[in-house]
C-alpha cells in the first residue's frame, strides 16, 4: 500500500427515518454533506425487516438527489421467493449498489429463512442478477461478535468474497493496526477485495461506549478512560474525538486504504469537522 496524492473516495451511511419530521431533518443533513462528493450513501435496515420500506425510500430520494446509493440487505428470515422480489424493485427503482448482509435475529424469532449466511445471499444475488449489481459486504477488523474464532471469521468473509462480492466495509475501530492485520489475512486466505475503512465519528461517549460493547468493536483503554475523565464535558469529548479520529484516518490514508466509509449517524457536523480536517472534499 502506498500514498498517492489522488483523492480518497469517501461514502457515508444514514439510517432511515422513522417519521416524516426526521424524514426532513436528514434530506437536510444529505444536503450538507453533499458537497463532500460521496462516490456513494448506504442507507441501514431495520432487525426482521422493520424499516425495509424506510430503506427503499431514503435510497430512492438520495438517488434523485443525483447521488449514487446503496440499500443494506439482510437476509435473516427471508425466502428466495422474498428475495427476488425486493432485487427486482431494486432494478426498477434504479439501484446498482448493495450492501449484502446476514442481518441479525430479530427476538423471539424462529428460524433464520432460506439464507444462513450473507455468502449464500451473495451467491444468490449473482445467479439472479449477474453483474447488475455492485455488493459490499461487512468486514470486522477485530472479528464478528458471533464468530468462534478470529480463523473462522476471516473463512466466512472468504467466502463472502468467492461468492461475489466486489467490496467490504468495516465495522469501525479505533486501533489501525487491526485493520491492517484483518487486510493482511484476508489476502493471505485468498481475498482481495478493496476492504473499506468503517469510521465511527466521536460525538457522545456513553452512546459510543454502549454501542461498541454491543457490536464488538474495541475502543482501546486509553481513549476510554479519556472519555469517561471528560464527565459531560461535550466540548471536550467532541474536541478530543475530532483529533483521535482524524489521526485514524490519516494513518489509513498513508497506508493508502481504498476509500473511507463515515458512519454518520444521521448528523452533518462530526463528518464535516472531519473532512475539514483531512482537507477531503469541498
Amino acid at each position: 500500500m502506498t500514498h498517492t496524492n489522488a483523492p480518497l473516495p469517501i461514502s457515508m451511511e444514514f439510517f432511515p427515518p422513522k417519521t416524516p419530521d426526521g424524514a426532513d431533518k436528514l434530506a437536510a443533513v444529505r444536503q450538507q454533506l453533499y458537497p463532500l462528493k460521496p462516490t456513494y450513501c448506504s442507507v441501514t435496515y431495520g432487525a426482521g425487516g422493520s424499516t425495509q420500506d424506510g430503506t427503499l425510500n431514503t435510497v430512492r430520494a438520495i438517488l434523485s438527489e443525483g447521488f449514487d446509493a446503496a440499500p443494506h440487505f439482510s437476509c435473516i428470515g427471508a425466502s428466495k421467493a422474498t428475495v427476488r422480489t425486493q432485487l427486482q424493485q431494486f432494478k426498477e427503482a434504479g439501484i446498482r449498489r448493495i450492501v449484502a448482509l446476514r442481518g441479525d435475529l430479530p427476538s423471539g424469532y424462529g428460524g433464520f429463512g432460506e439464507f444462513r449466511y450473507a455468502s449464500e445471499l451473495v451467491a444468490f444475488i449473482r445467479e439472479e442478477t449477474g453483474d447488475h449489481f455492485h455488493i459490499e459486504v461487512a468486514a470486522y477488523p477485530e472479528m464478528h461478535p458471533q464468530a468462534r474464532n478470529p480463523q473462522a471469521d476471516i473463512k466466512a468473509y472468504v467466502a463472502k468474497v468467492k461468492a461475489g462480492a466486489n467490496a467490504a466495509l468495516t465495522q469501525y475501530f479505533y486501533n489501525s493496526d487491526a485493520y491492517f492485520r484483518f487486510v493482511e489475512e484476508a489476502e493471505a486466505a485468498g481475498a482481495f477485495i478493496p476492504v473499506i475503512p468503517g469510521i465511527m465519528p466521536i460525538t457522545n461517549s456513553s452512546q459510543l461506549l454502549r454501542f461498541s460493547d454491543a457490536c464488538g468493536a474495541e475502543v482501546p483503554r486509553w481513549i476510554r478512560t479519556r472519555l469517561e475523565g471528560f464527565g459531560d464535558d461535550k466540548a471536550s469529548i467532541q474536541a478530543f474525538g475530532l483529533d483521535v479520529v482524524t489521526d485514524l484516518c490519516e494513518q489509513l490514508r498513508c497506508a493508502g486504504v481504498p476509500g473511507l466509509h463515515f458512519y454518520t449517524m444521521n448528523q452533518a457536523g462530526p463528518v464535516q469537522a472531519l473532512c475539514d480536517r483531512l482537507g477531503l472534499g469541498a
